[in-house]
């Protein structure tokens, strides 16, 4: 064997090897049974949700209260920016969504008001008279700034939602934009077949506000407080609900309904850390502590500094979970108690500090898939790639004869390059991945055959052994590169464009057409060559 043979057969080697140890090797190593042998591969092998089951979601994002949220914050930006600048007004108001109404704007101060809007909301919003208000003007908000809000609040989402669910220790979920509405999102849990507590991670939207409470009295219903006001909320207030004691369930203490102002002092955005600890006040239960970005502490500690004495709401999914007076100057911490169990607390802990939702979700389609089909599709994906590889097998040796066990090799070595890429990668098997390897050995074959057919033609020409070889994998070299380049380039797209199982087929085609240029060309030529050392000169090659 020549130095140069000698270090392709090592090359070789060394990657059978290495393929072998990612598949039954780990985790498990040395394995000492052949249980232990079946359980690295299970663990090795990552299943999609089509072959072990689990819970199909899609998602809703309310992408609109995010941009009545917005819309919110400006009109108490825009408020303080009007204090600070001495200018008196009669309104400032939110219309609905996308609108704002100042009215009574101070004419000495009239100017100032359009240098503030130009300097400040020109980018975000148009200005203009207000039909029928005297001395009144609409703010709108642009097209343009409504979408890229849109687009913020399902980035957001979709970031939020994943973190959640990864810190639930679920293996290899699926998160991602689904449909042609660009406020769905497709969640996929393998494995899950109860997912109760991921759906209650999940639907805890985790929306945390601070917000300042206008009314001290606690009302039992919204009836009850229009009757005893005359039906009339104050400017920029509204009721939410909650709880008349600082309990979360709603079941321990009678329903109430609180006034806070609609803006909010501080968000979940706002959120540096969250965690749950045991309740110093209460006993037997948790709650969960949180620290604020050092802007938002900026913010916080002149706000509890100017109301001391007045109680200030944590609003958490639209409902006061407490309302603690605020007895002194808060810089960067806070709490929320309740009747937390250590679960509780620590779930709405992986909610807070995993990130806020921008909006609130709900749910258009839950499926469970169960296992009986994951392992029905298994059984008869598996028996399909092996019937298939199986009737490839004897063809090629019929056909080809000796140099049909080349082809052979080749095949096998590339389905043990494939499986071993997708455990080490943490590739997920679905069942159109296992079309993918089907498809793989078709193309095998095909890479076979060309150069078998180029070989042919060279010995037919009257060409040694040797030199056909040579030039027949010369001359088929391009002509497969060309094949599987063009293929690769369509898989590329169907991972770009696709959902989850097209992208599982993609990732095996694309996984298998590089391990089959290895194997068809490199390790069949280097089979080739050493049988071509071994026979004698004047032999005919098996083919």
């Amino acid at each position: 064997m020549t130095p140069n043979l000698k270090w392709k057969a090592l090359f070789i080697l060394a990657v059978i090897l290495g393929c072998i140890l990612f598949l039954i090797g780990l985790p498990k190593f040395p394995p000492t049974s052949l249980a232990d042998i079946k359980d690295n591969f299970a663990h090795q092998i990552k299943l999609g949700l089509d072959l072990q089951g689990g819970t199909h979601l899609i998602l809703q994002v309310q992408v609109q209260e995010a941009i009545a949220q917005d819309t919110d914050q400006t009109v108490q930006r825009l408020t303080d920016a009007l204090r600070a600048k001495n200018i008196s007004y009669t309104e400032i108001r939110r219309i609905d969504d996308t609108h704002i109404l100042v009215r009574g704007i101070d004419p000495a101060g009239l100017n100032t008001f359009r240098d503030i809007i130009n300097a400040q909301y020109s980018n975000i919003w148009d200005l203009s008279a207000a039909a029928g208000q005297d001395g009144g003007y609409t703010l709108s908000l642009r097209d343009a700034a409504k979408a890229q809000i849109q687009e913020s609040t399902m980035n957001l989402s979709l970031e939020t939602i994943e973190r959640r669910i990864n810190a639930l220790g679920l293996t290899e979920p699926t998160i991602q934009l689904h449909g042609r509405n660009d406020n769905e999102i497709l969640v996929q849990l393998p494995g899950e077949g109860d997912p109760t507590r991921a759906k209650a991670v999940i639907q805890e939207a985790g929306q945390l506000e601070l917000r300042l409470v206008e009314d001290p009295n606690v009302y039992t219903s919204q009836a009850d407080y229009m009757q005893k006001h005359g039906g009339i909320l104050p400017p920029n207030t509204e009721l939410v609900p909650g709880t008349a004691s600082r309990t979360v369930n709603p079941a321990d203490a009678g329903e109430a309904w609180y006034v806070l102002q609609r803006s909010n002092i501080i968000t979940g955005r706002d959120l540096r850390t969250a965690v749950e600890n045991r309740s110093v006040n209460n006993p037997g239960s948790y709650q969960v502590n949180f620290t604020l970005s050092p802007d938002a502490a900026k913010r916080f500690g002149p706000f509890t500094e100017a109301n001391k004495g007045r109680q200030m709401a944590i609003v958490l999914e639209k409902r006061v979970y407490s309302a603690p007076v605020i007895n002194g100057r808060i810089d960067d911490s806070g709490e929320i108690t309740g009747s937390f169990s250590q679960q509780s607390a620590h779930d709405l802990a992986i909610v807070l500090s995993s990130g806020a939702l921008p909006a609130s979700i709900k749910y258009l389609e839950e499926r469970t898939v169960g296992p009986s089909l994951g392992a029905d599709s298994i059984r008869h994906g598996v028996q399909a790639s092996v019937l298939s590889l199986l009737v490839v097998m004897i063809f090629m040796l019929f056909y080809y004869r000796l140099s049909g066990a080349n082809a052979v090799l080749a095949l096998i070595l590339n389905l043990v390059i494939l499986l071993a890429a997708l455990a080490m990668f943490g590739a997920v098997l679905t069942l159109p991945g296992i079309a993918g390897v089907i498809l793989t050995i078709g193309m095998g074959v095909d890479s076979n055959v060309l150069v078998f057919e180029r070989i042919r033609e060279e010995l037919r020409n009257g060409k040694s052994a040797a030199s056909a070889v040579q030039a027949g994998f010369d001359k088929a070299f391009l002509t497969i590169i060309d094949t599987h380049v063009t293929t690769v380039v369509s898989a590329f797209f169907l991972f770009l464009f696709g959902t989850g199982p097209i992208r599982g087929f993609a990732i095996t085609l694309t996984i298998g057409l590089i391990a089959n240029v290895f194997t068809a060309i490199y390790v069949s030529k280097t089979i080739f060559q050493y049988h071509l050392a071994k026979m004698d000169r004047q032999a005919e090659l098996s083919i």
